[in-house]
């Protein structure tokens, strides 16, 4: 009987640790959303009265020749390179990579993450869409744009539909790794892609700073509840865990 006690008690040390991990993981998670919507609201209501259109300006400006808003700073091998790098953050590409995900996990026999992986990507493209309708900002038409566009303007699809993407994959395959370097290089990706998109924006002088900003705040606000959203289904036994061990997730998948 004291054996039978002393185990349960070795077992219950062991567990501690991860479940006091999980809780301050929910709980930073929280604070996130939390800090990114409130942001988002603070960037939006400054916006609709007009308070952030010379902090707009000075740093749209920045990004070009002094005397021509029509000559971006640096060589004509960056523009292109811009370009290039503001492609990732489209619907095209975003759709071509969720797909690809949303394929891996059905591959996987993880059809439920599958789903779930698709209906936050398309939730967070349709909550972009909704947002834009209900500011109704235009474009700027201070600076030249070096790439077409004939969207609204607020908040920027590409800077919010990048974190959307990125981050709600890159948490999501987080799960799925046990080694703190390779979820800090996943994670390093998401938010570095997301970034870049984001500034690329500004240099194409297709957006307002606050557009990119407010993006990024509600995308990543989005993909930080999707996460938390993802822990309750995957407690529930809803959708598959995603940092079982090898040889569990190949017992589990027998009838």
């Amino acid at each position: 009987m004291r054996d039978r006690l002393a185990g349960l008690r070795k077992r219950a040390r062991g567990l501690l640790p991860k479940w006091a991990a999980a809780e301050i993981s929910v709980l930073i998670a929280l604070v996130g959303v939390a800090t990114g919507l409130l942001v988002f609201a603070y960037i939006a209501d400054e916006v609709v009265e007009g308070e952030t259109h010379a902090l707009d300006e000075a740093i749209l400006l920045a990004f070009r020749s002094p005397g021509d808003p029509a000559d971006p700073l640096g060589p004509a091998w960056l523009e292109i390179a811009v370009r290039d790098l503001t492609a990732l953050g489209s619907t095209t590409v975003l759709t071509l990579v969720t797909l690809i995900t949303v394929g891996f996990f059905i591959v996987d026999r993880k059809r439920a993450t599958a789903a779930f992986v698709l209906l936050a990507v398309v939730g967070g493209a349709l909550m972009n869409y909704l947002l834009k309708i209900g500011f109704d900002r235009p474009r700027p038409d201070l600076v030249a744009h070096l790439v077409d566009v004939h969207t609204l303007s607020f908040p920027s699809g590409h800077a919010m539909g990048s974190a959307v993407t990125y981050l709600t994959l890159g948490v999501l395959i987080v799960r799925s790794e046990q080694e703190r370097r390779i979820k800090a290089y996943v994670l390093g990706v998401a938010v570095g892609l997301t970034l870049l998109i984001g500034i690329s924006r500004l240099y194409l002088g297709v957006h307002w700073p606050t557009d990119v900003a407010a993006g990024w705040c509600a995308g990543g606000a989005w993909a930080l509840l999707c996460w938390l959203i993802a822990l309750v289904l995957q407690r529930e036994g809803r959708i598959e865990p995603g940092d079982a061990p090898p040889d569990a997730r190949v017992d589990a998948r027998r009838p």
